[in-house]
Formats: C-alpha cells, sequence, structure tokens
C-alpha cells in the first residue's frame, strides 16, 4: 500500500515537472459597437451621398479567439505556435476569406540567445513595428495608420518563413519570405484580377509572392522603426506577368514626455498598393468611382501608381483611467498617378478617446473625416463610432 501511495506521488510529481515545461493558453477579444458613416462624392457623373447607421464589430481590436503554446526543449530553446480566429461576433462567421484560423496560424522555435524562426500564416514586420508608431494603435479603420500606410494594416502573410533576432542593445531586426501571400491582386495594366486565396502551387511563378524586412530600436521614452516590403506578382498564369512590383518603406519615430506622446512616420510606395485599410466597411460608391481606391482588400499592381505618406500623432493620458488620442494622416500621390487618375492629395484627420473600466473592459469613441478619400478628387468619407471591448 505505501508503494502504491509513493509511486502515486512519484507520477503526480513527474506530471506537474512537465506541465510546468509546457503550457497552452486561451485568449480572446470581443469588440462591438455603433458607427455612423457618410460618403459623398460630387465630382462624378452620378452624385453620390451615403450615410449608413448601425452595428458595427471589431472597430477597435478585430474579434478573435485564439491559443498561444510553449513547450520547453531544453538548452534555452523553446517550441511555440500560435493559432488564431478571426470573427464576427454580429452573426458568429469567420472573418479573414473564412479562414478556420485567418488572423494567425504559425509554430516555430526560439531562444533568447539567437531569437525566433516562424512558419505559417502571420503578420509581416512593418505591422509589427509599426503598430507602436500609430496613436489608434492599428484600429479604428479609417483613423488608424494603414488607409495611407498600407503594408502596416495588420498585414498577413501565408506561406511564410520569418526569423527575428534578440534584442540587442534596444534594436531588433527581423526579414521574412513568403511563397504564396494568400492575398488576391488586381493588375489594373492589364485590367485582370488575380485570385490567391488560400490555396498554395508550389509552383514559384505561380504565386504571388512578397519579401518583408524590418527594424526597430526601443530605449525608455525613444521607439524608432524602419521596414521594407515588396511584392512579386504571379506570371505563370493567365494576367500575370504585371509589370509594376508594388514595393512600400516606411520610416518613424515617437517619444513619450510622459504626459503627451508624440509621433512621425513618413513612407513611400511604387508600383502599386498593398491591401490598406477601409473606412469602417468598404463603400461601394468610393470603389467604383477610381481604380486607385485604397482599403479594397486587394494587392494592386499599377506601373502607374506612386504614393509618398504621413502621419503625425499624439496620445495623452487623462488621470489613471482614460486617455485622448489623435492623428493626421495624408498620401501625397507623385505626378505619374496624378496625370494617370486626376489623384489628389488625401488627408484624414482622427481624434479618438478610451475610458478603461477594468484592466481587461474598456469604452471607445472616435471620429474620422477624410477628404479626397483614395486620392480620389472631391470624395469625402466621414465616420463616427462608439464601442465597448472586452479582452480574455
Amino acid at each position: 500500500m505505501k508503494k502504491t501511495l509513493l509511486a502515486a506521488a512519484l507520477l503526480a510529481g513527474f506530471a506537474g515537472a512537465a506541465s510546468a515545461q509546457s503550457s497552452v493558453t486561451l485568449y480572446g477579444i470581443l469588440d462591438a459597437g455603433l458607427v455612423y458613416k457618410n460618403v459623398k462624392y460630387s465630382n462624378g457623373p452620378v452624385d453620390v451621398n451615403q450615410s449608413n447607421f448601425g452595428m458595427a464589430y471589431g472597430t477597435q481590436s478585430g474579434n478573435r479567439l485564439g491559443f498561444k503554446g510553449v513547450e520547453d526543449m531544453g538548452s534555452g530553446n523553446r517550441l511555440t505556435f500560435q493559432l488564431e480566429n478571426g470573427f464576427d461576433i454580429g452573426n458568429g462567421t469567420a472573418g479573414q476569406g473564412s479562414r478556420l484560423f485567418g488572423r494567425q496560424a504559425w509554430f516555430g522555435v526560439e531562444n533568447d540567445a539567437w531569437g525566433y524562426a516562424r512558419m505559417g500564416r502571420q503578420t509581416n514586420l512593418a505591422t509589427d513595428y509599426f503598430g507602436a508608431l500609430d496613436p489608434f494603435a492599428q484600429g479604428f479603420a479609417q483613423a488608424n495608420i494603414g488607409s495611407v500606410f498600407g503594408s502596416t494594416n495588420t498585414y498577413r502573410l501565408s506561406n511564410a518563413l520569418k526569423y527575428q533576432s534578440p534584442v540587442m542593445g534596444g534594436f531588433q531586426a527581423g526579414v521574412m519570405y513568403s511563397f504564396a501571400t494568400g492575398i488576391d491582386s488586381a493588375y489594373v495594366n492589364n485590367g485582370v484580377n488575380i485570385s490567391s486565396g488560400s490555396s498554395y502551387a508550389y509552383d514559384t511563378t505561380n504565386n504571388t509572392r512578397q519579401i518583408s524586412l524590418g527594424a526597430k530600436y526601443a530605449n525608455g521614452p525613444i521607439y524608432a522603426a524602419v521596414s521594407y516590403d515588396k511584392l512579386y506578382g504571379a506570371s505563370g498564369i493567365a494576367g500575370g506577368s504585371p509589370d509594376a512590383s508594388p514595393s512600400e518603406w516606411n520610416l518613424g519615430a515617437s517619444y513619450d514626455f510622459n504626459v503627451v506622446k508624440v509621433n512621425a512616420v513618413y513612407g513611400q510606395t511604387r508600383g502599386g498598393w498593398m491591401a490598406g485599410q477601409n473606412n469602417q466597411g468598404n463603400s461601394g460608391a468610393a470603389i467604383s468611382v477610381g481604380p486607385q481606391v485604397f482599403g479594397n482588400g486587394l494587392n494592386i499592381y499599377d506601373t502607374n501608381w506612386g504614393v509618398n505618406s504621413y502621419q503625425v500623432g499624439l496620445t495623452a493620458p487623462i488621470g489613471g483611467a482614460s486617455k485622448v488620442f489623435a492623428s493626421w494622416n495624408m498620401a501625397m500621390p507623385n505626378g505619374n498617378m496624378q496625370e494617370a487618375y486626376n489623384a489628389k492629395n488625401m488627408s484624414a484627420y482622427n481624434l479618438g478617446y478610451q475610458y478603461d473600466f477594468t484592466k481587461r473592459t474598456n469604452m471607445y469613441a472616435y471620429v474620422s473625416y477624410a477628404n479626397n478619400y483614395g486620392t480620389i478628387d472631391g470624395l469625402t468619407s466621414t465616420v463616427l463610432g462608439v464601442g465597448l471591448r472586452h479582452q480574455f
């Protein structure tokens, strides 16, 4: 009897040791509210004045349910994974093209000494590094940094290998390559749309590929980041072989004065556009008035496309439970784009507020106004929203 009890105790001890070396965490975000949107356009063959009001989901943060896992493999090495599902809390349907784990789906190995290597569906380095420079934290639709810096817009790449170094004196850098991005493409030059979807043909030239590079520096109140992304279009299928090869580089920095945090970002995009942010639910009227509309969910290949992007922003705490944040975003088309599409400077003026009821639950409100939305002359977009977010 004593031997049985001893064996049981030893087994319990071993089980406890094993569970201490590996873990799986369940987490998620629920976000819902109300939004009013108005889109006006008076410079085309038909005047447009559309207003909508109703429920909105995932405004501050996309609704999600995910799993994170880690296993200690010894010698400082750890196996890690993340599976994250995005969904519409209004009707329960899956997001990100109805993928089961459309937000994140990767596993890899990491070590404090050499960094990490991951494979699967994951965000690019511009997304990873520039979220800290956006007062709207890559949320709030039209108001966020992705409205004028497409590659920073929670930009996910499928079939990707990613390496990131450890932090060294405040510096960190990474490189990433996607064998098939899974993002649909529009080739404006020859009027052909190519669907990437979730399939992977293994034949390199039949897939849309992408390289992503990035580096950041964080030390006390100072934060700085730089990124570069380049797309390579599918050439082995009908309608492929585009002359354009979209690329985007960005540079930004912030400084936290405690009473206010300020930031500035600059970037250039050439040869097309990388699926940027929409204005809280795309407007059919906006998309129909010009091929240069941002945020239509496609990577756009177009040799005429060239945009210089700017953002200036600030975040200021108010007491211990609330904060106000604001930004000005601008997309300035270059000469080729102006000539091809009569493109104009797009400016967006954004203001937001957050109040924390607890560490996990907060309410928010925001307003955003954009003129020449999508660089289309005379197209304006106004969005106002309020909502509640819970993190678990």
